[in-house]
């Protein structure tokens, strides 16, 4: 009964986890395809100094600029011009008549929108104040005493496009040239409150810009000026970490926040299980692409972060340690507890053994 207790205390017991020497001793090898770093609070901004992984780092976002007090002319824009015009033998109002109204005047390509008798006039850009003087003045040359009252419908060159993310997507005009990013979501129904940690996305002129929502209520001066054909894009922060080994979850964990440093993400899981996990075996595998390894950065794409949270030292070195997106959070086995395992089941093969006898 002895050699069979002794049999059983040599067998690869049941875990639900690693131990770390497992893993980390295998960097000794010289042709090892990973790396092991420590994290200290003597190397944290060695480490730091590292390009960000799963993505760009940071959010970039515009800054705030207010635009005219007025709306400004676009191709595309319609306008409508009420003439007034006293004379008796005017070109522009017709026998009896005080004033005429031309409609439908487009704003071309080029910016340019044609009025009869006078031609082309140049009004893109112009805002609306500006651009009834310009035609008033091109009119003056065929009739001193006209008088020009102007009316925009504005083109696609005014509008903007809330594709996804909020209560009623679609285009929105806007309604002068300070019309705000917060203003047009709340005409678009807000923000979908269903988001998770829900990400604002600004497209313009080719380039995108993006923050999140949180920042983009909290701080006014994040809130920007819409210009025309700008497109808005809410989205979910599909940003996240894998939980494993002795945690108090194992799962795909979201950010909830821009950054997560290792002891927010341990919280997050539910910390370390106080029965099975090494507090001094908490690893933070991540791969750098190939043009970052070597120089000042790490020595292998794949690295193995090692974190000690029994020290001061590990600690707080941990709390300023960020987690990047796609890395995985590994809490080792503690090697007592598989010794403990075998030392019980020894036990109990012993019990049984005396009752036997």
């Amino acid at each position: 009964m002895l050699l069979f207790c002794m049999a059983a205390a040599g067998c690869t017991l049941p875990r639900g986890a690693a131990l770390e020497a497992e893993i980390v001793n295998a960097s000794k090898d010289e042709v090892a395809a990973f790396a092991v770093e420590p994290v200290t609070r003597a190397n944290l901004a060695r480490l730091k100094s590292w390009p960000m992984t799963g993505w760009s780092g940071s959010y970039h976002w515009l800054e705030v600029q207010r635009g005219p007090l007025s709306n400004r002319l676009f191709p595309g824009d319609e306008l409508t011009l009420t003439i007034w015009d006293s004379d008796q033998n005017s070109l522009l109002i017709g026998p009896g008549q005080k004033q005429t109204q031309v409609t439908r005047l487009e704003v071309s390509a080029s910016g340019d929108v044609f009025v009869p008798y006078v031609g082309d006039i140049q009004v893109s850009g112009l805002s609306t104040t500006a651009a009834r003087q310009a035609i008033q003045d091109k009119l003056g040359m065929v009739t001193q005493s006209a008088q020009v009252q102007l009316q925009l419908q504005q083109g696609p060159g005014n509008t903007v496009d809330i594709v996804s993310g909020v209560g009623r997507p679609g285009s929105y005009p806007l309604a002068n040239r300070n019309a705000s990013l917060l203003s047009v979501l709340a005409q678009a129904g807000g923000i979908d409150k269903g988001l998770r940690h829900p990400i604002v996305r600004l497209i313009r002129a080719g380039k995108t810009y993006e923050i999140p929502a949180e920042a983009l209520l909290a701080d006014a001066s994040k809130n920007i000026i819409l210009r025309g054909r700008d497109q808005i894009v809410v989205v979910k922060d599909d940003r996240s970490f894998i939980a494993l080994g002795a945690t108090g979850s194992e799962r795909l964990v979201y950010f909830e926040q821009e950054e997560i440093t290792a002891l927010e993400a341990l919280s997050i899981i539910g910390g370390l299980n106080d029965g099975r996990a090494n507090p001094q075996g908490v690893l933070i595998l991540r791969e750098y692409p190939d043009s970052a390894v070597g120089g000042t950065g790490p020595s292998k794409a794949e690295t193995i972060f090692t974190l000690d949270l029994t020290s001061a030292d590990g600690l707080f070195a941990a709390r300023n340690f960020l987690i990047h997106p796609d890395d995985t959070v590994l809490a080792t086995e503690s090697p007592v507890t598989s010794a403990q395992t075998v030392l019980g089941l020894m036990g109990r093969v012993l019990s049984i053994n005396r009752a036997l006898n």
